[in-house]
């Protein structure tokens, strides 16, 4: 089975809703390779090693949650950027990102889908009146101690969380926001929760979690983030009976 590739394009659009967001590089269709697809890989980040694995399985297209064109950089095609670049247009693979729509996205999201594996019931938004809130609040069904919860994201994801005390209180109300959102601990910190996680963490972010008394698990930023980007894939292939494979680039950060 195959798929033309604006059908494809089309479709994701219409589920991520890429247009209802500020985001920080462009969403959607990254990179044109062949007009059909029939086999989909998909990854995290859009390094030389993901792409490099897409040319091996004979992929005809790249799904990744981190592509190119970031604001702030040079936005030259030389050095690491023009090695990746070229190798996808040698092979004809379209490479095709989405950011914050789908760190949002109500069921395939990297939000979501985190909260899915930790067993968190979602709540609200962490800016519950905005319906494209970036992270979310929830509770557990069990309470936890910090320790505990670290030991608990730690067996779920592969990796030991750096855990920031912010008191002896147990866990039960969590806020939570994959990747790079350590800033958005103060939002949790108004929605009164016990605990907050996202991927990675800043020197301020210690004395907030400590000083505010929140507990901080820093998760690792690709760690939170592998999961989007998987349930897009599969839906994916799942509506269009395409092929996808998920490529697992190992990122300690």
């Amino acid at each position: 089975m195959s798929v033309k590739r604006e059908d494809l394009m089309n479709y994701i659009d219409a589920l991520l809703e890429p247009s209802q967001f500020k985001d920080y590089c462009p969403n959607g269709l990254q990179v044109e390779g062949k007009e059909v697809i029939g086999k989909l890989v998909s990854g995290v980040t859009a390094s030389q090693s993901l792409i490099e694995a897409a040319i091996a399985e004979k992929a005809d297209a790249i799904l990744v949650h981190h592509g190119f064109f970031w604001k702030g950089e040079d936005s030259c095609i030389t050095k690491i950027k023009k090695k990746r670049i070229k190798a996808l247009l040698d092979h004809d693979i379209s490479l095709i990102a989405y950011h914050l729509p789908l760190d949002a996205h109500p069921l395939l999201g990297n939000n979501a889908q985190l909260a899915e594996r930790l067993g968190i019931e979602i709540l609200s938004g962490l800016e519950p009146d905005n319906p494209r809130s970036i992270g979310n609040i929830g509770q557990f069904q069990r309470t936890f101690t910090a320790e505990q919860l670290a030991e608990h994201i730690g067996s779920i994801l592969g990796r030991e969380p750096l855990l920031i005390c912010g008191g002896e209180h147990k866990i039960k109300t969590i806020g939570w926001c994959t990747g790079g959102a350590q800033g958005y601990i103060d939002k949790a910190v108004d929605l009164g929760v016990d605990a907050y996680i996202s991927g990675e963490i800043s020197e301020p972010t210690v004395h907030s979690a400590r000083e505010n008394g929140i507990h901080y698990f820093a998760a690792g930023h690709h760690a939170t983030e592998r999961y989007g980007v998987q349930a897009l894939g599969e839906a994916l292939a799942l509506h269009f009976g395409i092929e996808h494979h998920y490529i697992e680039i190992d990122n300690p950060v």
